[in-house]
């Protein structure tokens, strides 16, 4: 993908309306909080501190729109005091360059850093480096500093009561995450109607496993319909797979097949009803007709086998689907309370157990080639210099400029241009909006406050639709503040597009000069996935050679880091199919071939997965020398795809021909998995490979840029030095 057309997704992707659901309660909730703040500033004190009191509800309140599972009163709380202390300790080194610069770079770095915590953590960290910027240049002594710095955590404060007072949708977001694990499952049983060997994105299953980690207090309030469903969406992800599939489960035609059908389509019933009951806190409704195709005949049943084995659990596992969500449904109904030492729970470190998992994750990526320390970097580096730029600029508000670079950036190249596209579009709209009301209207403080609050709760409104439109109102509310404060719409509506502009390009510029394109990191994330579904493929064999309940947790285990690689390689190849860069050891075609043969053999172990048998059944011993045969050849393998040289499947041929002249097969389903994952890997070998011709070429090409940056080195012009 050249410049050009990289230019033209970014422009189409930053202007875009997204689907996203409003939620305009939460959004007059938030902007009452930034009215509770900015009332009796204005009326009590001064424009000034009216203008702190808002930018600490603002900023909090927005805060608490960003997709996290901790209580949005703590996460409010947090920004409030995050916003002060940047203000406070921005205006103590304020004055002189010399120690103001050395703060912001610092500030900056530690706020590009939060990313390793989480989006929620970098854009809230972001908002404190903005919050530095602006603020410092309202106090005049240190008691005012600390003054404003207080008025500024009094809105993160405002905001937490408002969400204490009047809860809206308590665990909504909880809900919504498990609702859509459920529905995720339903659209693939009906897809898998029609394509049965249709892929299946995990993303929402891991995302509701997110949602269900919960510290030790929250356990204790949590509604009882968000304790068991997720574990359930699960077991019957695989389920279904194996009922679909024409290799181990229902036939490819006949009666059977036609059976499995109205047995997905049922099963796709049910999951949707079980997610609207979950989401919406009222009674699973199961069309009757699904009720009836649920119900397995043991004498005119005409699926036979695994089949047969496979529908039966099926409707298993949808009656107790059905059972969770109508004992959930009930709102009066309290849980009991768990005991905190004894309760089965995903754990999620409380605020003041999070120092150390904090520090471990900051530690994981102080490394030269992470995509968050670089962006930490550049995060730091335009902070400083857009900060110098602006403060030789003859401009009054010099300092939005930088403020638009920090929060445009992202650690990724396409949401970092696409972001400033919006962020300029929206700035154009909403000083063109406000500029005409500002004039019709003429200057009046208390009005001008009234409209800020109004931009507030309009932005708020469409923070989900896309970054432009949310834009426009926030450019409006920072235009309506100003007037407030009795600055001239004729100076400061010109110099905030000007400077928004300077701010985007800076953060564009600093992008093209220190990048982290995950282009030439595909191979590495394919290798990492290969890995570790190789680990999940063993894991399930040896489930079948000794069926014990330690071979289920380490399945387990094996599944979730299977996944997490998944996800890890599936972001690193959508970022790079949207940058402007050639590819490096993995072609487009090559990593998109590669995609579909390791999904292939993702595939086939969760059909076995399906089929493994209780701890009480006999053991498979072939299937424990085909697990040890194929996690050593997904390892070395997965060391090869990272080096550019071809992988080899020796051992996993040498087992698999074995197995086939063992006597007493005892498991058609794991027969057949085993050599599905053979054919995955043939067709992933076929995808990577390299032929001797490709090979000359690719190493001759490697050694001309080798002597170029040599010979770059030796004149001063290294290629690292020109591209940063």
């Amino acid at each position: 993908m050249r410049w050009l057309r990289t230019f033209g997704e970014v422009v189409r992707s930053g202007l875009t309306i997204e689907e996203a659901r409003l939620e305009p309660l939460l959004a007059l909730r938030t902007a009452a909080g930034v009215a509770l703040v900015i009332g009796p500033a204005l009326w009590l004190v001064s424009p000034a501190y009216a203008a702190s009191a808002a930018l600490g509800a603002y900023s909090a309140g927005a805060a608490t729109f960003q997709r996290t599972w901790r209580p949005r009163k703590v996460i409010a709380l947090g920004a409030g005091a995050g916003l002060a202390l940047s203000t406070f300790v921005g205006y103590l080194a304020a004055g002189r360059l010399v120690t103001f610069l050395p703060l912001l770079a610092v500030w900056a770095f530690a706020a590009g850093m939060a990313w390793a915590l989480g989006s929620t953590a970098g854009i809230v960290a972001a908002t404190t480096v903005g919050s530095m910027l602006v603020t410092i240049t309202l106090p005049t002594s240190v008691g005012r500093a600390l003054e404003h710095a207080g008025v500024i955590a009094l809105g993160g404060v405002a905001q937490a009561v408002l969400i204490l007072l009047f809860p809206i949708r308590r665990w909504g977001a909880h809900r919504d995450a498990l609702a859509d694990a459920l529905a995720a499952v339903a659209d693939y049983a009906r897809r898998l109607r029609h394509d049965p060997t249709a892929p299946f994105d995990p993303e929402p299953l891991m995302t509701a496993r997110d949602a269900a980690a919960v510290t030790p207090s929250q356990a204790r309030t949590r509604p009882p319909v968000l304790h068991g469903p997720r574990g359930l969406a699960e077991r019957i992800l695989p389920v279904v797979a194996a009922l679909a599939d024409p290799d181990v489960g229902a036939p490819a035609e006949g009666s059977g097949r036609d059976r499995a059908r109205e047995l997905l389509d049922a099963a796709a019933d049910v999951l949707d009803a079980a997610a609207r009951s979950i989401r919406r806190g009222t009674p699973a409704e199961v069309p009757p007709r699904s009720a009836d195709v649920l119900r397995v005949d043991e004498e005119g049943e005409v699926l036979e086998g695994p089949a047969r084995q496979a529908a039966e659990r099926l409707v298993e596992l949808l009656a107790e689907a059905l059972e969770i969500a109508g004992s959930g449904g009930a709102r009066d109904k309290a849980p009991t309370a768990p005991d905190p030492a004894s309760a089965q729970f995903l754990v999620r470190p409380t605020m003041f157990r999070l120092l150390p998992v904090v520090v471990r994750a900051v530690r994981r990526e102080l490394r030269r080639d992470s995509p968050v320390f670089r962006h930490a970097v550049r995060l730091a580096a335009v902070a400083t210099l857009g900060y110098l730029i602006a403060s030789r600029l003859p401009l009054e508000h010099g300092y939005w400029a930088p403020i638009a670079s920090v929060m445009v950036m992202r650690p990724d190249f396409h949401r970092t241009y696409a972001r400033a596209v919006g962020r300029l579009a929206g700035t154009l709209a909403g000083v063109a909006l406000a500029t005409g009301m500002v004039r019709a209207l003429g200057p009046d403080a208390h009005v001008f406050g009234a409209l800020a609050v109004v931009s507030a709760a309009l932005s708020y409104t469409l923070l989900r639709t896309g970054y432009a439109y949310s834009q426009c109102f926030t450019a409006a509310y920072v235009v309506f503040l100003l007037g407030m404060g009795g600055h001239a719409w004729e100076q400061t509506v010109p110099e905030r597009v000007v400077l928004t502009l300077l701010g985007g390009a800076l953060a564009m510029l600093a992008y093209v000069v220190f990048p982290a394109w995950e282009t030439p990191r595909l191979p590495g994330r394919l290798a990492d996935w290969l890995a570790a579904n190789g680990r999940y493929a063993a894991a399930v064999l040896r489930g079948y050679a000794e069926p014990t309940r330690e071979r289920r947790a380490d399945m387990r285990r094996a599944l979730l880091a299977s996944r997490e690689a998944r996800a890890a390689w599936q972001e690193a190849y959508d970022q790079a199919r949207q940058e402007p860069v050639r590819p490096r050891g993995l072609t487009s075609r090559e990593a998109e071939d590669a995609q579909e043969a390791l999904q292939g053999f993702d595939r086939a172990a969760m059909l076995m997965e399906s089929h493994v048998p209780r701890a009480d059944s006999r053991f498979a011993p072939e299937a424990e020398r085909f697990a040890e045969a194929l996690e050593a050849d997904t390892a070395r393998a997965a060391v090869d795809v990272r080096e550019h040289r071809n992988p080899d499947w020796g051992r996993v041929e040498e087992a698999l021909h074995a197995w086939e002249g063992a006597a007493g097969d005892r498991s058609p389903v794991l027969r057949r998995g085993a050599e599905l994952q053979k054919r995955a890997l043939d067709n992933l070998a076929t995808a990577v490979s390299r032929t001797p011709l490709e090979r000359d070429v690719g190493s001759a090409r490697e050694e001309q840029r080798v002597r170029a940056a040599v010979a770059a080195e030796g004149d001063g012009s290294s290629p690292a030095h020109r591209a940063g």
